[in-house]
């Protein structure tokens, strides 16, 4: 007869096996694994809504056609060499064309109840005498796309990319990202809406100037018809504008309510010291601050306790994005101080400093030499041409 106490090496096994399910559902958002010619349960749906889609100016890609057959059944290759091979990392979002111009988009799916209040605030963003503004950096809703059942609704918008993706060149582009980040935050907290969760995956970039071509939305180096490479500039050669996305927490605030007060809400980023061990109320607009100098903690200064730097040459950034993420929310800097520190930063760096290229970290003397020769190459042009170190926006 056996004992049904788990041993060590079961119990690690199991705690295994639920951080691999962790890590699935944060990436993907589904532990299903298909092959690839099976769209699982979150495609269906958008398969189901193909049509309804297309007559309201809308076409996804051809593996969401309800006819869809394979491309890798009749071509001969691979399946991994075809575009229509690759299924959604996040079920309720999916990238389409816009009929009338061409443009591609992003298709994003919600529940009203859920998130009650993300459509209001993006389009309030959206709206006329905001969207124009030089300091809004939230992204745009096109169109609201409402379903027959008055709880879903899509919300049409841009298709952007990752704020990190492609690798920075030079310090002078990275300068110019936080530089707009922080002023499209501020922007939101001066119209008095927290957004509650803009941690890094909530960061993005336009990137139809730098990828005139487009690319594929599930394989970002890739040409939207898997033909090869997408081709791409950097961010000195095209500067792009910088986003931030998903207001599903977000709220909004009366400018004579200078205090409010939200339970803990848990966003993307499981770091943030007032939600620690506590459910007190707290003001939001702290945590901001918090979120938006963890990212940039995170992808450019350090990466874990285990990693001291994920890129070389940040330290100009530390003592400005120390007191953003600090424990003691009173402490932190209002949006206000910090573009206001930043600016004085940003002042003080060098043209040579600007111009230096950006090193990961972990890059082998290999990647090194490959690098090195290719931005020396721009860099000599950028600066016969006069091409400013801090690209900014025309």
């Amino acid at each position: 007869m056996t004992s049904g106490k788990r041993t060590p090496a079961q119990e690690e096994a199991e705690r295994q096996k639920a951080q691999r399910i962790q890590k699935e559902l944060a990436a993907f958002g589904t532990t299903e694994r298909l092959p690839p010619e099976t769209r699982d349960t979150r495609e269906i749906w958008w398969s189901n809504h193909y049509e309804w889609l297309k007559a309201r100016g809308y076409l996804l890609r051809a593996r969401y056609a309800p006819d869809w057959v394979p491309s890798w059944k009749t071509s001969g290759k691979v399946w991994f060499e075809h575009e229509d091979s690759r299924n959604l990392e996040v079920g309720h979002i999916i990238d389409a064309t816009r009929l009338s111009d061409g443009r591609c988009v992003a298709l994003k799916r919600i529940k009203k109840s859920v998130h009650p209040f993300e459509v209001d605030i993006g389009l309030y963003f959206s709206s006329e005498s905001l969207a124009s503004h030089p300091e809004n950096h939230c992204v745009r809703f096109y169109e609201i796309l409402s379903l027959d059942d008055d709880e879903t609704v899509i919300i049409v918008m841009p298709l952007l990319r990752s704020y990190a993706d492609p690798a920075f060149d030079t310090f002078g582009e990275a300068v110019e990202c936080f530089r707009q980040l922080f002023e499209g935050l501020r922007f939101m907290h001066k119209h008095r809406v927290a957004h509650r969760d803009c941690m890094n995956r909530n960061l993005m970039l336009d990137p139809s100037s730098m990828y005139p071509d487009s690319f594929h939305p599930m394989e970002t180096h890739m040409k939207r018809d898997y033909s090869g490479s997408a081709r791409h500039f950097t961010r000195t050669q095209q500067p792009p504008k910088y986003h931030i996305i998903d207001f599903g927490i977000s709220r909004k605030y009366d400018p004579s309510e200078p205090d409010p007060k939200e339970l803990p809400i848990w966003g993307g980023d499981k770091e943030v010291p007032e939600f620690q061990n506590s459910n007190q109320p707290c003001n939001p607009f702290p945590t901001d601050v918090f979120y938006i100098g963890n990212a940039i903690m995170k992808d450019f200064i350090q990466v874990s306790l285990d990693v001291e730097q994920t890129k070389k040459g940040f330290d100009f950034m530390r003592p400005l994005v120390a007191d953003m993420i600090q424990s003691d929310p009173s402490k932190r800097p209002t949006m206000d101080e910090v573009v206001a520190r930043f600016d004085d930063i940003r002042g003080r760096l060098s043209r040579r400093k600007l111009r230096s290229r950006v090193v990961d970290h972990e890059e082998d003397m290999i990647e090194k030499l490959i690098h090195i020769t290719s931005h020396w190459k721009r860099r000599i042009w950028f600066i016969v041409r006069g091409v400013p170190a801090i690209p900014t926006l025309s």
